[in-house]
């Protein structure tokens, strides 16, 4: 297995977390969703410094050289500020309730939130 870790720092884009939020919602999360060899992604913010990422589970160094369906580099304005890939050395999955992975986050809290009101 293989990870990949990208972060940018988005004080130079035009782009906002909260537009980001957006673009999971309306296109990247369903996009990601089709893509062979990805095992999970996660995508993360850090409002108090203005930075987006996401973290990439692959079954394999060569799945997580394709091709990807994003369009966060061209909405972005520039590459990541960081990224990082590295081989897994091990995996576990603890105890939990919420047997749903997909589809969480703030992402999705706030476009439900919108729908209740």
């Amino acid at each position: 297995m293989h990870a990949v870790i990208v972060w940018w720092d988005l004080s130079a884009s035009s782009q906002t977390i909260e537009s980001m939020r957006a673009y999971l919602r309306e296109e990247s999360v369903d996009a990601f969703a089709e893509v062979p060899g990805l095992r999970f992604k996660m995508w993360v913010s850090d409002p108090d410094a203005n930075r987006w990422g996401a973290v990439l589970l692959w079954e394999s160094k060569e799945a997580a050289q394709q091709p990807l369906p994003s369009r966060a580099l061209e909405l972005i304005g520039y590459p990541a500020t960081v990224a990082h890939t590295f081989d897994v050395e091990a995996t576990i999955e603890g105890r939990y309730e919420t047997q749903q992975l997909g589809r969480r986050g703030l992402a999705f809290d706030e476009s439900a939130a919108a729908v209740q009101q």
